[in-house]
């Protein structure tokens, strides 16, 4: 979305921005800035109704109609209760202003469902062997379900979620994935690539990260489907105080018989057809920047290793249990049951 559409030069006139409050449609607010695009005010059509109510006319200036005091976001100073608290009060589109009250950007509840403070790591570099010959001229990543790749239903969740910086890992066939999405712009986004000259695990490449805008970084594989509510996700990982939290996936297993519970061969009880859950790693993890450093450089070096790193340094290790729909493409099976699934998930 192109924020500029909503913003107005206060000496504009009154006409001009009934006009340009018409073209919004839906999303019918202007946000009246200065010639350095710092905010003045905001301006709907019921604010020009009830200034004409007051027997103002449109050769009054713009100014004389709006309301002076507009809710903002300033950027990189906001909690998710805030976000809350704007849903709750029917606040749909904010601007987003920077230490000089300059608007940069603007939040839009109906086409996003966040802004969370996370950049992004998208694992994309591996060969995809057990999908082949699907996979001999096409990186996993880029194989379609439905009508986009996988790896495009990532991006837009991250995207839905307001998480706008995101890099992508990239080794096989890499190319691929650069030419369909280039610097991420015509997303309204911003995609760099981090390339694997070797093989470096699940989780290898954040050594080759530079320039993190965030204090938690968001890694996922590539090829997972899902519809993650990853405000959620966020909010566990920060209220447990966790240092990495990792999403699971619950699997009941349905024990046939009587589990018996035995003491040097005297049962003590049993348990009669019972079923076991358990979690097993999702892909999807949430990392506090500080341990970005315990990743060595330029080796294999997998998520359940760093993992391991965080249980031994006496860290914190969070689970959180995925009740969301996820799939994970990596078989022939799982390719075709995600043609099937994609065309009744909500994304």
């Amino acid at each position: 979305m192109n924020y500029r559409k909503h913003l107005i030069h206060k000496d504009k006139e009154v006409i001009s921005a009934l006009r340009m409050l018409n073209e919004l449609a839906l999303d019918s607010i202007l946000f009246v800035v200065d010639d350095n695009d710092r905010l003045i005010g905001s301006l709907t059509d019921g604010d020009i109704r009830r200034g004409l109510i007051k027997e103002l006319t449109l050769e009054n200036q713009l100014i004389d109609f709006i309301q002076p005091h507009p809710v903002f976001i300033e950027n990189g100073n906001y909690t998710i209760e805030d976000l809350h608290k704007f849903k709750e009060r029917s606040l749909k589109i904010i601007p987003i202003l920077n230490e000089s009250h300059q608007v940069i950007e603007i939040l839009n509840f109906r086409l996003q469902k966040s802004l969370l403070p996370l950049t992004a790591l998208i694992m994309a570099g591996g060969e995809g062997v057990r999908l082949r010959p699907l996979t001999e001229n096409t990186p996993k990543p880029m194989l379609k379900v439905g009508d986009k790749p996988i790896i495009e239903y990532n991006i837009d969740r991250l995207k839905l979620f307001g998480i706008r910086n995101i890099f992508i890992s990239i080794k096989y066939l890499g190319e691929q994935l650069i030419d369909y999405f280039g610097d991420g712009s015509q997303k309204g986004i911003n995609i760099q690539y981090i390339k694997e000259d070797e093989p470096l695990g699940t989780i290898g490449a954040i050594s080759l990260l530079k320039g993190i805008a965030h204090d938690n970084l968001l890694v996922m594989n590539s090829d997972i489907l899902t519809n993650i509510d990853y405000e959620d996700f966020y909010s566990s990982h920060r209220n447990n105080c966790s240092t990495m939290s990792v999403s699971s996936v619950p699997y009941n297993v349905k024990i046939p018989y009587a589990v018996l519970e035995t003491n040097d061969h005297s049962v003590v009880s049993f348990v009669e057809k019972p079923t076991y859950t358990f979690y097993s790693n999702g892909g999807i993890y949430l990392i506090n920047k500080e341990i970005l450093s315990w990743v060595p450089k330029n080796q294999i070096f997998h998520a359940t290793d760093l993992m391991q790193e965080v249980i031994k340094r006496g860290a914190k290790l969070t689970n959180y249990p995925l009740l969301d729909y996820w799939l994970d493409i990596g078989r022939h099976e799982d390719y075709i049951k995600a043609q099937e699934d994609i065309k009744h998930i909500k994304f």
